[in-house]
């Protein structure tokens, strides 16, 4: 017992050395010192490893005393966690995990208490600066914090050590499964919601860039894709998880609109209404040319958000065609000095990629107009059975009534007529009206 003692403090000291040592080479910068450098690395790496938990603890705080580099104190952290707890390593054998637990004499209890000591150990000893540990071992580090149960604060350190660098994420270990019962989701979206909103915070107050915020919205895009498929994800963590990133975050809304496409594929019995609030989460006017023609061709899509989306097609293509023609027009006029760069002409086949948009936007203005013709003819159908219907009771002798109901009849289709634009007729009420109403005659003297 006591030489197991003496032989672990050695290699605790023999371990601090060596650290000290690598920090002093690494601040010197030698490049023919490189592969001593890396075997020497190994070879401490191993040496903690070999180490018990409490000299492990010991020996690092000799190592920040001694003034070691913090992202070399992250490393042996790292590394050391990898090596004693598997579920940590970001290449975790499952196969060879359950054949340690089959094997292993340590009832499940035990085992279970000996991971939450050792994960909230390891939070207690990291350090104090923010970008020192990798983000994708912080995430591995809070799966296992909350599949083991540590306490509160524990698990309120890691979510702020991730939130600082959470644009270094990567959507693999972003998937933290849910260890509650009382969640149904096969993910723990309350995390990540948390997570993105102290990101945001942080955007505000102006520590983060823009480019970071644009990494962390494309990260979230794709996670809301994969979440969207889970059966038990409710309409408002879908919302608040989408909703949580600001407006400017998303260069394009196509990630957005794959993410809601495939909830709604998922959930067929969401309401209108819900459906609505769904699309008001995207921005038509961010929709590349294939988002939209997918847009325009969604049965699943409300009409309203279908129209937006064509609307704002049609918006850019006549500033595409401004832009041309104004292109066109500067290079064919003398008045233009010779201090006006020339602009350059387009290719081939950006000439027919153009042509091919505008025949399909063409060809789905044609769609809605044929549709809004079918609709007009409708209400005209309909306008002629209530004039049926007013004449036959003018002609039983309830002509008051009847022309209250009339009136009524015709707000709702004026109602129903302003929802189609302006191609449909506009003197249609006046025209309803002159045969409605009955013809007021002049008194006679005789």
């Amino acid at each position: 017992m006591v030489s197991s003692t003496t032989e672990t403090k050695t290699r605790a000291n023999k371990f601090l050395n060596t650290a000290v040592m690598m920090n002093n080479d690494n601040h010197s910068c030698h490049q023919h010192h490189e592969e001593e450098e890396e075997e020497e690395t190994h070879c401490w790496f191993d040496d903690a490893c070999i180490l018990d938990m409490d000299y492990f603890v010991k020996t690092l705080s000799g190592i920040k005393q001694k003034g070691v580099r913090s992202d070399l104190i992250g490393s042996i952290i790292t590394h050391y966690a990898s090596k004693w707890l598997p579920d940590l390593s970001s290449s975790t054998d499952i196969f060879s995990d359950n054949k340690d637990r089959l094997t292993s004499p340590e009832s499940v209890t035990a085992s279970w208490l000996k991971k939450r000591f050792f994960v909230e150990t390891l939070v207690g000893v990291l350090p104090p600066e923010k970008d020192s540990i990798p983000c994708n071992f912080l995430l591995r580090l809070l799966r296992t914090a909350n599949m083991v149960g540590v306490e509160g604060s524990y698990r309120l350190e890691l979510e702020k050590r991730i939130s600082w660098q959470l644009d270094q994420a990567s959507l693999k270990e972003l998937m933290i499964p849910s260890f509650s019962h009382t969640c149904g989701t096969l993910l723990d979206v309350e995390i990540v919601i948390r997570l993105v909103k102290r990101f945001v915070c942080l955007d505000h107050e102006g520590v983060k860039s823009g480019a970071a915020l644009i990494k962390v919205a494309k990260l979230i895009d794709s996670y809301l894709a994969e979440v969207a498929l889970d059966a038990n994800l409710t309409l408002s963590e879908f919302v608040s998880l989408a909703g949580a990133l600001p407006t400017h975050a998303r260069a394009t809304d196509d990630g957005l609109y794959r993410a809601i496409d495939t909830y709604l594929k998922a959930h067929p019995s969401v309401s209108k209404q819900e459906r609505k609030g769904l699309c008001r989460l995207i921005d038509s006017r961010k929709l590349t040319p294939e988002a939209s023609l997918h847009a325009a061709q969604n049965e699943r899509l409300p009409v309203r958000a279908v129209i937006q989306v064509l609307f704002s097609e049609q918006t850019k293509l006549n500033r595409h065609l401004d832009w041309s023609s104004g292109s066109f027009s500067g290079l064919r006029s003398p008045c233009n000095g010779s201090l006006d760069t020339p602009l350059r002409c387009l290719s081939k086949r950006e000439m027919s990629a153009q042509q091919m948009e505008i025949r399909k936007l063409k060809e789905e203005v044609y769609r809605l107009q044929n549709q809004c013709n079918a609709m007009q003819v409708q209400l005209e159908r309909m306008v002629e059975k209530k004039k049926g219907l007013f004449f036959k009771l003018k002609k039983f002798g309830i002509g008051n009534r009847s022309s209250s109901i009339v009136g009524e009849v015709e707000k709702i289709m004026e109602q129903e007529s302003g929802r189609f634009g302006r191609e449909t007729p506009m003197d249609l009420k006046s025209g309803v009206l002159g045969v409605m109403t009955p013809h007021k005659w002049r008194k006679s003297t005789s």
